[in-house]
Order: C-alpha cells, then structure tokens, then sequence
C-alpha cells in the first residue's frame, strides 16, 4: 500500500485565519490564536499522522511590509513556506478584498505546486458577496482550488483534508509517526504565555513582548517553570506587571491553565518581566530569541 507524505504550508495575510485552520486541521491547539493581527511569528509546523499519509502543516506569519528587524525575519518564514511547498494553502477571507502585498501574490501565482484558496469566514457574509468573492479568486487564481470555509466553525474543514490527500507526492513519513510537532516543549510553553499577554493588554505592548522559557523541570506529580517576559521599555514593564502585580498574575493564571492542559499535568509557573531595549530591532538579540 502507498503512503503519502508532505509539506503542506499555510499562507496569508494578518489576520485571516491560518492559525485556527491548523488547529482545525490538526485536532490540536499548536498555534496561538487572537483577534489581534500579527500573533504569528514564527514558522510552526505540526504533523498529522495516519497509518497512511504523513502531513506536515506549517503556520506562517501574515504577509506584512516589514517596519521592524522582526518583521524581516517573520517574512523569511513566509519566503521559505512558499519555496518549499508540496501543496500551498493560500487563505484569504471574506472581509480582504484583494491581497495588498501584491510580491506575495504574484509569487503564489507563479507557484508550480498545487495551491488551493480558502475563503475563510463565509459565514459573516450573504451568499451574494460570499459567492462574489469565490469568482474574484477563481479569476485571480486561475490555476487554485478555490473553497468557501469557516475554520472557526469547522465549515468545509474536512474536505480540505481530502483535497490535499489527492494532491500529495507517494513518500515515505519525515518525521518520526508519534510527533505532533519538531518545535521543543518551551517553545509551545512561551507561545502559550504570549498568547495571554495579547489578550490581556491592548495596543503596542503585545507586539513588544518576548517569552522565554528558563526553566522546564519535570517532577513525578508536577512541572515547574520560570519564564522571563521580555519587552523593550521600562514603561511596558510598569503596563505588564499593573497595579501591585495584579496584570502579570492574571497572564500567568490563565497561561498556567492552558499550559496545564497541553501538558495533561499539573503546572507551577513563576514569571518574570525583564527590558532588553530595542530587541525587535537588534539583529544579535533577534537570534538570540529564536528568530
């Protein structure tokens, strides 16, 4: 019997889903979602496994003119999920007219990999402009599978499954069959903590936190970590920690439940807030924090 393997790599602009479509496709939370733009940045792969495909999902940053260092290495994310698609998930949604990184989508025009375009949030919208939109993108691109879908309410997620299985190369599984990811624990624990820290502050200071995970010991009955948030500023500092600590408890209560649940343990967090100025736009503390 043939066995199906490849790299499946979703593609976007901010904010338009890519996030809870791979959760959706995967049965897992593995990337962190908000209602916020730009929650993304970094390239994270999680792996389906069945006795007879092997598919790799990568989440990818949303598409953005880079204003910060960060911003060029999250576009590099993009630039190698495009370069090394086997099959190329360009999600777009019912509210974006038309992609305004015009570079991005004329590359996705270009692609001689199978791509298939989802119309994501069909469900905000009548019928008219639902239909309205799957034509634009018919036209846009000619060469796409073009499909309505709600990744939050799971509509038409299932047959996406099986678009890509017929698209597929015969290959044998990359990565080990019990792996649902080749990102190390931490890295998830850190997303989960940033993932709370957006939606728990508004405006600039998500976008200028870090996470970095300093400890993870596993002990029979519990793990213990520490984590140091990172931000640029000593105001920002002042904004994440709040009133007599308050703001911080509140991200690593909620943070300690999620962790908690991807984990199926019990958690001890402790975090703390540090400055490292002008991070985003370092190239060396860039490296430094995984980017």
């Amino acid at each position: 019997m043939s066995h199906k393997s490849g790299f499946v790599n979703i593609v976007g602009s901010p904010n338009v889903g890519k996030s809870t479509l791979m959760n959706r496709l995967l049965g897992e939370k593995l990337s962190i979602v908000t209602s916020k733009a730009q929650t993304t940045r970094h390239r994270i792969r999680g792996i389906l496994n069945h006795e007879d495909y092997q598919i790799v999902f990568s989440d990818t940053p949303g598409v953005v003119n880079a204003a910060y260092g960060l911003h060029e290495s999250m576009m590099k994310y993009v630039d190698s999920s495009i370069k090394d698609a086997d099959v190329l998930l360009f999600i777009t949604d019912i509210f974006e007219n038309t992609m305004n990184h015009k570079e991005t989508l004329e590359r996705i025009k270009l692609l001689n990999v199978p791509v298939i375009c989802l119309v994501n949030k069909v469900d905000l919208k009548d019928q008219k402009v639902v239909a309205e939109r799957l034509e634009y993108w018919s036209k846009e691109l000619p060469n796409a599978t073009v499909l309505p879908i709600s990744a939050l309410h799971k509509f038409n997620v299932e047959p996406i499954l099986n678009l890509i299985l017929d698209k597929l190369p015969d290959s044998p599984a990359f990565f080990d069959k019990e792996a649902i990811s080749d990102r190390p624990m931490r890295f998830f624990i850190s997303e989960i903590i940033r993932e709370k820290i957006f939606l728990n502050l508004k405006k600039e200071v998500p976008y200028a936190c870090e996470v970095e995970v300093t400890d993870y010991v596993e002990e029979e009955d519990i793990i213990r970590i520490r984590a140091n948030i990172i931000v640029e500023r000593d105001s920002q500092k002042g904004i994440l920690i709040g009133a007599k600590g308050r703001q911080l408890k509140y991200i690593g209560i909620d943070s300690r439940k999620d962790i908690e649940k991807f984990v199926d343990k019990h958690v001890f967090l402790e975090t703390f807030v540090k400055v490292d100025k002008d991070w985003r736009n370092n190239d060396g503390k860039l490296k430094k924090y995984g980017y």
